[in-house]
């Protein structure tokens, strides 16, 4: 079979379950002139089990206006907000902390994100994670 040609690459972060052709889906996809029902059904059905986390998506549309989609793990603020019940990551984050992350959830969150990160082990994944708690406020445990 032939490869089909990409014509457009989108990249949205979607609450998991929750995808609709309200903004910002439909409009993106309507766009690149791709099914969007047919995409939410699919988003939906896939991230049914994530439900109450931000999931990246990446969607492929081809010539012929079909699309393929590929799932991302949640971004490291969002998991790390729901590991510590943040609201949101501090205003000032050198001198307000909202919180502090113990050495156990850093390696939850690190392992989760891994697939993701560019680092070759878990501690390169903790220090990645690690940057992203400090500029966000929150201070890690010895």
């Amino acid at each position: 079979m032939a490869e089909k040609k990409v014509a457009n690459v989108i990249k949205l972060q979607i609450p998991a379950g929750a995808a609709s052709p309200a903004p910002p889906v439909g409009p993106a996809l309507g766009a690149a002139g791709v099914n969007i029902m047919q995409f939410c059904q699919a988003f939906n059905a896939e991230t049914q089990d994530k439900k109450g986390d931000i999931i990246p998506v990446e969607i492929t549309v081809y010539e012929d206006k079909s699309f393929s989609f590929i799932t991302k793990t949640p971004p490291a603020a969002h998991l790390i907000k729901k590991e510590l019940n943040l609201k949101s990551g501090s205003a000032k984050p050198q001198a307000d902390k909202v919180g502090q992350l113990s050495q156990e959830q850093l390696t939850k969150i690190a392992e989760i994100k891994m697939p993701d990160l560019n680092a070759n082990d878990i501690d390169a994944a903790k220090k990645i994670i690690a940057g992203t708690a400090r500029s966000m406020g929150v201070t890690i445990a010895e």
